[in-house]
């Protein structure tokens, strides 16, 4: 296997949504990730967002590795161009590995898998099973009222500073991409997640 600097762990819809910055977006990071001799780890689907990101990282000489279950080959079209395709028995066990082999993590915008995706990862640096970076990238105001909400919570008592301060969001991706890959140095991958599931 190639050597690689990183292994970015991305979160991001199957559909394309229909601002057509989502997707440039999407080629920023996965063109970022491959410049930077960088691997995506992310959830192996060939459409939508998810199949741009990866393309875009290929194409810029990153490996990509996709982790997805079998109920889902079909549904999402599994992307059998990635340098590694997990073909998984359930969400858990993908969760799970594209954590392992992470040394960051990264949400785009997305639907609700996308969303749980990262609230679980926020959740679990929170409870201190990783202390891994986790980051939004909030193209075109994507995540705003997302985060205005969060902002709510905290000012109602039920979440804290210190608990938004776990995440970092931005709406430039080579600037949120550097600040993820230098928080997390170069730490190789931790199995330590599998004991949370």
């Amino acid at each position: 296997m190639a050597e690689v600097a990183f292994s970015l762990c991305v979160y991001l819809g199957s559909r394309p949504g229909n601002r057509p910055l989502f997707a440039e977006a999407a080629q920023q990071v996965g063109r970022w990730i491959g410049e930077h001799q960088g691997q995506l780890v992310y959830g192996g689907g060939n459409s939508g967002l998810m199949g741009v990101l990866a393309q875009a990282t290929r194409a810029a000489g990153g490996r990509v590795v996709g982790v997805i279950p079998q109920a889902l080959v079909n549904k999402e079209l599994a992307n059998h161009a990635c340098d590694e395709l997990h073909i998984v028995a359930t969400m858990h066990e993908r969760k799970a590995m594209m954590a392992e082999r992470s040394d960051a993590f990264l949400a785009l915008p997305g639907g609700i898998g996308t969303l749980e995706e990262l609230f679980e990862i926020w959740t679990w640096r929170q409870l201190g099973y990783h202390d891994k970076p986790v980051g939004v990238l909030d193209a075109g105001g994507y995540y705003a009222k997302m985060l205005a909400f969060l902002q709510q919570a905290v000012d109602d008592g039920l979440m804290s500073d210190w608990q938004m301060r776990l995440v970092r969001t931005g709406s430039d991706p080579a600037r949120l991409l550097q600040e993820l890959v230098q928080e997390a140095g170069l730490p190789g991958p931790s199995g330590q997640l599998r004991s949370v599931i």
